[in-house]
């Protein structure tokens, strides 16, 4: 059936959906953020300035560094356990909502690192509010630790010695975000073998705002197992073929890549092309806060913009579930739902 069928939005509104690149911070919406701040009085106009100059440009940064800096102002307003918790909590309802099942949600270990606050506390809270959310509504949660790639290799081991720790309470990864350009992958060889040592998997923001060679040491120094954005592979046919036969998943953000200003345009993204290609390919809303996005928009704008099938929407679902970090039975257990789902 042709997406440009009319009960296609109803089609991805009950599809089952997995959700592997989205970021605990960015996804504090507006009204949290002037929960969180109302609480801690001085900071309300900043954070009203800084909303309406988000809504007034339509949720578009200059470029990717002042995205950074602006995700840096949200983190600074979550100081305590319990404003984590709340975000949390926020994110899974959404989620809930859009009849998202799994999620590896992004928690910026690193950043709170750098602000110097409690990590085994935040952490503690934050498990905490994601356990009763799934036993109010359903929607089950693992975290990947990301580290702030241009801060180093010390910092990024002292987030895997974090992650290590907190293995057993459902951290299943090692990440990097941040500066691309400043912190290139060759700086994180020994710090991923040693997560991998530790039956951490691997993962890595890369080809973002960088080249294809970015996302091949990724790939082939860090052992990454997905690769989040990915989008300077379509311009390397034999990255593309690397992909296909390691079957590396690319985490796709449609809507991010254009509000930090790496694409000009939505039509503009490899999506098709790296679907032509073989490559596994999931969807994902990144920091939906922060873009005015939510999943089912990123899959109702591929469908509109590149004419997905029906069929094709639900192989991305079950790309995701594929993909996942979880056991064997469980990801069929998610595939199977999608397929229901799929043959009704």
């Amino acid at each position: 059936m042709p997406a440009t069928d009319s009960s296609l939005p109803s089609f991805i509104s009950r599809l089952p959906k997995v959700e592997l690149h989205v970021h605990l911070e960015g996804s504090v919406q507006p009204e949290t953020l002037r929960e969180l701040a109302a609480a801690k009085g001085q900071q309300m106009r900043e954070t009203e300035d800084w909303i309406s100059a988000r809504l007034h440009q339509g949720y578009r940064y200059g470029n990717f560094r002042e995205f950074l800096e602006a995700f840096k102002l949200v983190t600074l307003l979550l100081e305590t356990p319990g404003d984590y918790a709340l975000a949390t909590r926020r994110l899974l309802e959404g989620l809930a909502k859009q009849n998202v099942k799994y999620a590896e949600v992004i928690f910026a270990a690193g950043v709170v690192l750098w602000k110097k606050q409690p990590l085994d506390a935040i952490f503690e809270a934050i498990a905490a509010a994601a356990e009763e959310e799934r036993q109010r509504c359903g929607v089950r949660v693992n975290w990947i630790f990301d580290a702030i790639r241009h801060f180093g290799a010390e910092h990024t081991r002292e987030v895997l010695s974090w992650a290590a720790r907190l293995r057993s309470q459902g951290v299943v990864a090692l990440g990097i975000g941040g500066d691309e350009e400043r912190g290139p992958a060759e700086l994180f060889t020994d710090v991923f073998r040693e997560a991998r040592d530790q039956g951490l998997h691997a993962v890595a923001h890369a080809g973002e705002v960088c080249g294809p060679e970015s996302i091949r040491k990724a790939v082939e120094q860090l052992g990454a197992e997905r690769i989040g954005h990915g989008l300077s592979a379509a311009r390397d046919p034999a990255l593309l073929a690397l992909l296909r036969e390691r079957q590396i998943p690319l985490e796709a953000c449609l809507t991010s890549n254009v509000a930090t200003g790496v694409l000009a345009r939505l039509e503009d993204h490899p999506l098709p092309k790296f679907l032509d290609a073989g490559v596994v390919v999931t969807l994902n809303s990144d920091d939906p806060a922060m873009f005015g996005t939510t999943l089912e928009r990123e899959f109702e704008q591929a469908a509109s913009l590149f004419s997905l099938s029906r069929a094709a929407l639900a192989q991305l679902c079950k790309n995701a579930a594929n993909s996942a970090f979880l056991p064997e039975e469980e990801k069929q257990g998610l595939v199977a739902e999608i397929a229901g789902v799929e043959a009704d």
